[in-house]
């Protein structure tokens, strides 16, 4: 089988072809190890690459395949890791300079299930500094590309990973997401990325446990192979500090989706939207009516949820990395500065205050999302913006006044701790992708798996791959 075919086959197929030895795992293998070795140096995704350990772990898939024996659910699949999550034996940097040369000795929750369900490792994918911002750059590695316009940025804080995905260097990747970090990259490059539920996807070891912004989720080019790694990730640990209960990721996606109710919003309660988004969305609404879907035009509550998101962000990088500022401010780039010392302006009052406000947030989504089933807006205020620009500083002609304020239009969903979904939609007329957000109710990740899957197969985007790959 060409080359081509193999690296942009979904992983629900590659996973079908290798364990009925139609095509060996050494050979999905070498497939994508070549178009990281082709394409890679035009957008920079893949910082850290072990072709060794990659073979030998395909090695062991074709060897248990022939005593009829299937690794799991991702027998003989490749799998990049974002460079936040720490791998055994692996160099990561987290983008910093700090950690520039770290190996870690052991390896998160995450990365250990998709090793044991059978995925091979092929290396680590590039950053922001800390994950902190949606433009993916820092001073170990440099910045990642967009795919689809090398001169536009591709997202972040899970940039590598989507650009990955989107040129065929691996058919599945992880991520994280606090304030977008799923949903952004997965946007701006034509990919499928997921933020769980809260607690959803444990997350063990932890700095901070409790902490309930940030949570692990997958990334993809279908929501089909999305559902495929959450069967694997998506499962209690009595280690993780917060757990969800079980729920069926096995099931299938093509049940249908008429009769159910759907909220469009065009700006999540009130945000400046670029027009370029705007229009490149409109024609959602037509595509969810002839799905079967009762569409209401509707725009959440959403008061005060930047504030309290800011306190409450501002406060995990001063617990996080503050002894760091301490020790070594000069090491720190300019967004994690500016967070760390927000937070260590924070009083005990503010902690309150924004504790409040987020229960009023949860509050009001839970009404809002009992009268409908899923909430649905864009992933994205402006589509994607030069690469040699750290943040957009005007959106739809308001300015902007931090690198994150931008990006409110998942940070308002992430403090309501609901699943989110960003799945392709459409294209600006610059040619730069465009998603949809699907939000659900806290939980019902299945559903709105369900819902992205009826959008994918009604539009087909995903199968445009940029240039660049082909």
């Amino acid at each position: 089988m060409p080359d081509e075919e193999l690296i942009f086959r979904t992983a629900r197929e590659l996973v079908l072809l290798m364990v009925t030895r139609q095509v060996s795992a050494r050979e999905v293998l070498e497939a994508h190890l070549d178009r990281i070795g082709r394409v890679n140096p035009a957008v920079n995704a893949v910082v850290t690459l072990v072709p060794d350990l990659a073979r030998k772990r395909a090695a062991q898939a074709d060897a248990s395949i022939a005593r009829g024996v299937r690794l799991g659910p991702l027998h003989g699949l490749p799998v990049l890791h974002k460079d936040l999550a720490a791998t055994r034996g692996i160099r990561t940097t987290r983008g910093s300079v700090v950690f520039e040369d770290d190996v870690p000795g052991s390896s998160t929750l995450v990365v250990r299930r998709l090793a044991d369900a059978g995925a091979v490792t092929l290396g680590k994918t590039n950053v922001p500094e800390f994950g902190t911002g949606s433009q993916t750059y820092n001073r170990v590695f440099g910045v990642t590309r967009n795919p689809y316009d090398t001169g536009v940025t591709c997202g972040g804080s899970s940039g590598g990973a989507a650009v990955a995905l989107a040129c065929g260097m691996a058919p599945i990747a992880d991520g994280s997401d606090m304030a977008g970090s799923l949903r952004n990259p997965a946007s701006f490059c034509n990919v499928v990325g997921l933020r769980p539920s809260v607690g959803r996807v444990p997350v063990w070891p932890s700095p901070q446990p409790y902490f309930t912004l940030a949570t692990y989720g997958a990334m993809a080019r279908t929501v089909g192979d999305v559902a495929l790694q959450m069967q694997v990730i998506a499962r209690p640990d009595f280690r993780a500090a917060l757990n969800a209960p079980v729920a069926d990721f096995d099931r299938p996606l093509e049940g249908g989706v008429a009769g159910t109710r759907v909220a469009w919003s065009t700006t999540l309660g009130g945000l400046p939207v670029d027009p370029r988004i705007t229009r490149t969305l409109a024609p959602a609404v037509r595509v969810l009516e002839e799905l079967g879907c009762h569409v209401e035009e509707r725009e959440p509550d959403f008061s005060g949820a930047d504030e309290s998101f800011s306190i409450l962000r501002a406060a995990y990088y001063r617990q996080t990395f503050g002894q760091l500022h301490k020790e070594r401010p000069g090491d720190l780039g300019d967004e994690t500065t500016w967070e760390i010392e927000r937070g260590l302006a924070l009083t005990v009052d503010d902690l309150g205050h924004a504790e409040v406000l987020r229960s009023q947030v949860y509050d009001r989504m839970y009404a809002f999302l009992t009268e409908y089933r899923f909430l649905i807006a864009p992933v994205t205020q402006v589509p994607p913006f030069d690469v040699d620009e750290h943040w957009p500083r005007w959106v739809a002609g308001v300015e902007q006044t931090s690198y994150r304020e931008w990006m409110r239009i998942c940070s308002r969903v992430t403090l309501a701790g609901l699943p989110a979904i960003s799945v392709p939609f459409g294209f600006t007329e610059e040619g730069h992708p465009t998603g949809l957000q699907i939000i659900g109710r806290q939980g019902d990740d299945p559903g709105v798996l369900r819902m992205a899957a009826a959008l994918e197969a009604a539009t087909g985007t995903w199968r445009r791959h940029p240039r660049i790959a082909r």
